[in-house]
């Protein structure tokens, strides 16, 4: 039986035949990936990140996309496709929508960083319409504005496919961000999705105020980002009151925000009930040693089922932490806990030393790492956290290392995004 051509060779003569200038990166890339007979059964997905620092890069245009669709039209082992940080435009998300439409295998693809727009969005939207097996798509970073958001939201009234969608650093706004809100009223099918970073001009918290309504309806949700949202007490309040009422969300973002410790008091009161929430992000607000209270005391005596805190840059000084790691004695569910860039003390050293010489915590499971000098206990950070790779990954090791993307050991639906 004669064996295929490799992907490299079928690249080659896709680009003689578009007449199109073969991308050495690519060649490189393709090289790698063995078309073989073990190879059919197995789940691939081809990386072809332009940030990769290992080896000469030359980034993927949309005349490049059109000959890797040809090749990978047919090809029914492919089920990941890694763009990020390329070239590709308004032009090349044409073809991306074109490859869509026709292809059957494809479950994830990474756009993210590229240079869509408004157009390139309505071009994929549009595409998933149509398409009846890609489950997790990531446009983070591609400006597609707030008429690109609509597109997508349009896209998923009609979809049931798609569980999870990135839609982090795309410019959206606040009619975008509430017509979103509006289609997963009724939406069953996205477990994860991610709105960090809109750009909002009203300090009424509108998008916050539908998100909220949302959560009240909907069951499916697992995963839930709102980083850099500008929320401030009143959206908090309005989240944990939807959250009563909510029984699916597990994983909850609200890192970059302008939460205060009045507003995680309504988080201390909400965690002694829920019984759902396994993550919850709070870095790089502003909760103070108040705060840290409200949530000390809520899983010292209450909640058992949070495992993973972060709490970094939050301005809580040495009370507060130490009243954070005295709760994790008591609590034996809080796995993961993350406070560096806090006011940390020798109280603060000593105690987050003793949970881990006990083996209360483990090393992996938080982001500081005691040492002694002088008969003294100090912290040092550690590259460990819930998602540390979100932007970039490591040019060397694992990079879905779960040490410093701890939510992808906790919550599974996590994955790629």
């Amino acid at each position: 039986m004669q064996k295929p051509p490799g992907l490299d060779q079928q690249y080659s003569e896709a680009c003689k035949e578009l007449e199109q200038p073969e991308n050495p990166f690519i060649s490189h890339i393709l090289q790698e990936v063995k078309l073989n007979s073990d190879i059919l059964t197995k789940n691939t997905t081809v990386k072809i990140a332009g940030n990769n620092r290992l080896i000469p890069v030359v980034k993927v245009t949309d005349g490049d996309f059109q000959v890797l669709a040809a090749v990978f039209l047919n090809n029914v082992f492919l089920t990941g496709l890694d763009l990020r940080y390329n070239l590709l435009t308004d032009a090349g998300a044409a073809h991306i929508g074109a490859f869509l439409q026709d292809n059957h295998t494809l479950l994830y693809l990474n756009l993210m960083f590229n240079d869509m727009g408004t157009a390139g969005a309505e071009f994929i939207a549009k595409a998933l319409h149509r398409n009846e097996t890609l489950t997790h798509l990531r446009m983070t970073g591609n400006k597609i504005d707030n008429k690109g958001g609509m597109y997508f939201a349009a896209m998923l009234q009609i979809n049931a496919t798609l569980q999870k969608l990135d839609l982090g650093d795309c410019d959206l706004r606040t009619q975008s961000l509430i017509a979103l809100a509006t289609v997963l009223n009724h939406n069953v099918s996205i477990k994860a999705i991610n709105l960090n970073r809109p750009i909002l001009y009203s300090e009424e918290e509108e998008s916050t105020v539908h998100i909220a309504l949302m959560l009240r309806a909907n069951s499916t949700l697992v995963e839930l980002h709102l980083c850099k949202h500008e929320m401030k007490n009143f959206g908090i309040e309005r989240l944990c009151d939807a959250l009563y009422e909510n029984c699916s969300l597990r994983y909850l973002d609200l890192s970059c925000n302008k939460i205060t410790r009045d507003g995680v008091s309504f988080l201390g009161k909400l965690l002694k009930l829920n019984n759902t929430l396994e993550i919850l992000d709070l870095n790089f607000n502003r909760i103070e040693d108040d705060g840290a209270f409200y949530l000390s005391e809520a899983l010292a005596l209450q909640n058992r089922t949070l495992q993973a805190l972060a709490v970094t840059n939050n301005n809580i000084t040495g009370q507060g932490l130490v009243a954070l790691a005295e709760a994790m004695k008591t609590n034996q569910v809080l796995s993961y806990i993350y406070i560096w860039g806090n006011k940390i003390d020798e109280p603060t050293c000593v105690a987050f030393a003793d949970l881990l010489q006990s083996g209360r915590l483990k090393p992996t499971s938080t982001d500081v790492e005691p040492y002694v000098v002088d008969g003294r206990t100090y912290l040092a950070e550690v590259s460990h956290g819930l998602k540390r790779h979100y932007y970039w990954t490591p040019s060397y090791g694992e990079p879905d290392n779960q040490d410093a993307n701890a939510s992808l050991a906790i919550t599974p639906v996590e994955e790629h995004l």
